[in-house]
Formats: structure tokens, sequence, C-alpha cells
């Protein structure tokens, strides 16, 4: 029994095995669309991923930032109690002492010895960060970078560690920032990659804060022409990582 295939106009066959032909055709065609539905979830998945991923990086920089701030928070209010709270010896839980009673502006030196800052006023007038280089302090501000002149050093194990179970009590004769809770016994902070730290600079004014009758000066004077003394406290805290740092500063008159 012999099979009849008959052709077409175009020469496309027809009859039974025309329309094998046809179905296959259409399963290729399914296949295709198929891949492309599938390349296209992908994508769609990817980039939803890629945006969950980018908020997640988002809101845990803005927490370790907040961490970092509220680092320096407790260093610039740790700075002072060590202004206010000097001793001669040594406090509870704290690793260092002032070895005096009373802040003087003779404990204040250019090199920001146990974190405390002089710099001549006249030189303040030519302060430059465009210029400023390690080499050349004079033209830098203590709280800079040691990389700008600054005298905020980077040389952690020269100092007291405020996060070991005991008190470093062998690393006070460090200069640049203090760690949080050197002077003053507070306890560390947990869980940021490193203490907050301060400096403290000297400035000696006239007429700083006249009360009301305009006879004394608050911060010290007892008249209003007599030098007073303040501080410019300069605190830097870090987050969870040591890369987080933010730096905030404060004027504080005992």
């Amino acid at each position: 029994m012999q099979r009849e295939i008959h052709s077409g106009a175009c020469g496309v066959p027809v009859g039974l095995g025309g329309r094998r032909v046809q179905r296959h055709a259409q399963k290729g065609v399914a296949l295709v669309v198929v891949m492309v539905l599938l390349i296209a979830i992908s994508a769609i998945s990817a980039w939803t991923v890629r945006r969950s991923m980018m908020g997640e990086n988002m809101a845990r920089n803005q927490i370790d930032q907040q961490a970092a701030r509220q680092a320096a928070e407790s260093a610039l209010r740790d700075a002072e109690r060590d202004i206010m709270n000097t001793s001669a010896t040594a406090l509870d839980n704290a690793s260092c002492a002032r070895g005096v009673t009373e802040f003087n502006p003779n404990m204040f030196r250019a090199t920001c010895d146990l974190g405390l800052c002089a710099k001549p006023d006249a030189e303040y007038d030519t302060v430059n960060w465009s210029v400023a280089t390690a080499s050349n302090q004079s033209v830098a501000e203590p709280w800079w970078p040691e990389s700008k002149g600054g005298r905020w050093n980077e040389t952690v194990a020269q100092k007291p560690d405020r996060t070991a179970a005991s008190l470093d009590t062998g690393h006070c004769s460090f200069t640049g920032g203090v760690p949080f809770g050197t002077f003053t016994g507070m306890p560390p902070i947990r869980s940021v990659a490193r203490q907050p730290e301060y400096i403290i600079e000297v400035f000696r004014r006239k007429h700083v804060r006249i009360n009301l009758d305009e006879s004394q000066v608050t911060s010290g004077g007892e008249f209003a022409n007599q030098w007073s003394t303040m501080y410019r406290i300069t605190a830097r805290g870090f987050g969870y990582s040591p890369k987080t740092q933010v730096v905030l500063q404060t004027i504080y008159f005992p």
C-alpha cells in the first residue's frame, strides 16, 4: 500500500507527514518563549536581590554611623569629666592619673601629651588644610590627623587598652587622643571596633559669658576684664568597623 504525499504551492508537505513537521515547528517556538520568560524572571529576581542587599547595606551603614556618633558623644562627656574631676591619683577603674587636682595652662603642650594640646593664638590665623602636611604643623590645628600636621595619631598600641579585662596602667605616657575612660574610670563601650578618643585644647579669653550685672566672667574670672580659661574638646568615635568614624567638637567652660 502506497501513501501519497502532496505538496502545496510552496513545496511544503501536507498530509500526515506535513502535520508531523508542523508540530515540531510549534514545539520549537514554545521552547524559545519559555527560555525568554526564564531569562526575564531570572533578571528580575537578580535585580530584586541586589536591591534588597543594597537596602540592607545602607541600613547597616546608617546603624554603624549612628554607633560611631554615640561613641563620640560619650567621649565628649568623658572629657568634661576629665576636666572637672582631675585627680592626683588614679580614680577607680582608671588606667592613668593626671597627677594634679586642677587643670592649668602649663599642662597643655604642642605635642598633645596625654591629650592636652596647645597652639599659639597667632598660628590659628594661618591654618590651611589644603597645604598642611605631616611635616608642616605650623599651618595645622591640633585635632587634625597626622597626615595633615595634626596630633591625632594612630599609635593605639602605645595607649592604655580600655577593652582588656584588667586595667592597662603601663601606657600612661602617650600623646594624641585619650581613650575613653583612661582618666575617669568609665567602663569601655562595647561592640565598637575601637574605644572613642578625645583631645582638649586650651584658650584664654576676656569678656567671656558676662553675666547680667556685667561685672564677672562665668568661666573662672572674677571681673569682666580678667582672663578666663575655656577648652575646646574634639572627640572621635568609631563604629562597628574601624573605617566608620565621626568627629564632634564642643567648647567647654568650667
